[in-house]
């Protein structure tokens, strides 16, 4: 085996690009708005060269790779459990990426060791529960805010400090950060309780925002304690970002063709539906990417996440006969072929001798095709995107394609993709309430 095979290596492995079809979405007044992304790209390009948007120099970024990948052996090391601190973009693209290795994946998620926990959303009684049962010795704790003063994770952080000192172990051993480095006059709570304590912790970019840090240390270093190899994520984020540096027109940009269908569709809501366990908490992290990025001013999009099959059976019934505000996004993957296969006497007991032979991955291949043409036949736009693998290089390319398209997307709205204002006026209100 060699260097290319190991895990967390950095080779550059071939990536096959994402394909996109809007056959079925195109709307009025496509082309007009897909002309107007030309200006878009070209910001983009000025701003790859001159680093003032450093999201886009993660795809070739190198020099942070060791350093993620001794991190992630520190906490692997002796360990039964690893608890990540955070919330929204601090979580959601560790969270994404972690569940490639079957984090969260039905039936797989518990088998795999050490166990993963984000605890993303702030609940005392989930919370405490699970400071309670932990097996502190063997656990370690990842914090991250990238400002260190999101009020969620400052309150988990020092919880669990408490219960460790209490259980008379060292925080040093214990506990990783991961925040925006020292600034003259600017207060970082996480930064100034973790060093007390003489905690390690690992610069997080100031800027690069949360719900744009999957490719940065915030989700490689989930992605790096699973064993999965980090470079590949940035190799197939870089393939999703060659066609904007290398001056191609927006109709050869895919990026830039899903912003301009999701700004000319004209339509309230959009639907992200993946036919792949491993991409649930993608279509999570779409969520938090699209509706922070561009709701703003009164502009944007509702998005809305759903997973196949399962949501045939949940929400399929209102997607097609229901309101005509949808905006559909279906991302299938290669399963045909794949999975456990139907016995023919068993096929036939249960009333489809048809399904003698078939893997369930025949069927959900299936479902997926056909959800995707009966929206199209009911008058519901839709754009299909398929993955021919689920591997590290195919997820980051998605990844990057959505951020892209969000950015682009914001250009066209007017808006700015990189604040959120109203998120903010509501953390300084919590706080009031808060302290009194």
């Amino acid at each position: 085996m060699d260097g290319r095979d190991k895990p967390g290596h950095d080779g550059v492995d071939s990536v096959m690009p994402l394909q996109q079809s809007i056959d079925h979405a195109r709307p009025s007044g496509f082309a007009d708005v897909l002309a107007r992304t030309g200006d878009a790209l070209t910001d983009l390009r000025a701003r790859h060269a001159d680093g003032s948007l450093p999201l886009l120099r993660l795809p070739e970024k190198r020099d942070d790779i060791a350093p993620i990948l001794g991190y992630a052996r520190l906490l692997r090391e002796d360990t039964t459990d690893v608890v990540f601190l955070g919330t929204g973009g601090s979580s959601l693209g560790g969270q994404t990426l972690a569940q490639l290795a079957g984090h969260m994946v039905p039936g797989l998620g518990l088998l795999r060791q050490p166990r993963l926990h984000f605890m993303d959303n702030l609940d005392p009684e989930t919370f405490g529960a699970l400071l309670d049962k932990l097996p502190l010795k063997s656990t370690r704790f990842v914090a991250i805010s990238k400002s260190g003063g999101t009020g969620e994770t400052l309150m988990q952080t020092a919880s669990a400090l408490s219960a460790v000192k209490a259980a008379k172990l060292d925080p040093h051993q214990h506990f990783v950060g991961v925040t925006e480095p020292a600034k003259s006059g600017n207060r970082n709570g996480l930064r100034d309780t973790l060093s007390t304590h003489n905690i390690p912790m690992l610069d997080h970019d100031p800027d690069v925002g949360g719900r744009f840090s999957v490719l940065s240390n915030v989700g490689l270093l989930p992605a790096a304690v699973c064993g999965l190899n980090i470079g590949a994520f940035r190799s197939g984020a870089a393939e999703a970002l060659a066609p904007v540096l290398d001056g191609k027109s927006p109709a050869e940009v895919p990026a830039a063709v899903g912003a301009a269908l999701a700004v000319a569709a004209n339509k309230p809501i959009a639907v992200m539906m993946a036919y792949a366990d491993k991409l649930e908490r993608f279509t999570r992290w779409y969520v938090q990417l699209w509706a922070e990025s561009l709701g703003k001013d009164g502009k944007g999009t509702t998005p809305i996440a759903a997973i196949g099959p399962v949501d045939q059976h949940s929400q399929l019934q209102l997607f097609i006969a229901g309101p005509r505000d949808k905006l559909f996004t279906v991302v299938t993957v290669d399963a045909a072929g794949r999975g456990p296969r139907m016995a023919a006497d068993l096929a036939k007991l249960s009333g489809e001798p048809g399904f003698a032979g078939k893997a369930i991955g025949d069927l959900v291949a299936a479902q997926g095709r056909a959800t995707a043409e009966t929206l199209a036949k009911n008058g519901c736009p839709v754009r299909t995107i398929h993955l021919a693998k689920v591997d590290e290089a195919a997820l980051g390319e998605l990844l990057m394609h959505f951020m892209l398209e969000t950015v682009i997307a914001a250009h066209l709205l007017g808006v700015d993709p990189f604040d959120q204002p109203a998120v903010e006026e509501g953390k300084v209100l919590a706080k009031k309430y808060l302290v009194g």
